[in-house]
C-alpha cells in the first residue's frame, strides 16, 4: 500500500533569513524526499509548500524549528495546504 500524500504550507519565524536557511531547507526537502518550494518573505520570515507523506513532512517541520547553525527560529506555523504534485523542491522569489 502506499503512503498517503499531504501537502503542508509551513512558516519559520526568528532570525532564518541571511543564514543560509533557505538553501538548508531545500537540501533538507530534497534528501528527504519532498517536492515544493521555499522562499523568503519581505516579512523576514521563509514560507515553505512541500508535499509528500506525513512522516516526510512531519521530519521536515522538525527540522525547520532547528535550522542550520546560525538560524535562531522562535517557531514554525504549520497548516494543511491544498494538495499539488510537484517535480522537485525549489527556491522561489521573495514574495
Amino acid at each position: 500500500m502506499t503512503a498517503q500524500t499531504e501537502t503542508w504550507h509551513l512558516i519559520a519565524h526568528g532570525r532564518v533569513q541571511g543564514v543560509g536557511y533557505r538553501a538548508a531547507c531545500a537540501d533538507q526537502a530534497t534528501s528527504l524526499g519532498l517536492g515544493g518550494w521555499v522562499r523568503n518573505r519581505t516579512d523576514g520570515t521563509v514560507e515553505v509548500v512541500a508535499s509528500g507523506t506525513g512522516q516526510q513532512l512531519e521530519a521536515l517541520r522538525r527540522w525547520m524549528e532547528q535550522g542550520p547553525p546560525a538560524a535562531q527560529v522562535s517557531k514554525v506555523d504549520v497548516t494543511a495546504a491544498p494538495s499539488q504534485a510537484f517535480d522537485r523542491f525549489d527556491w522561489r522569489p521573495t514574495a
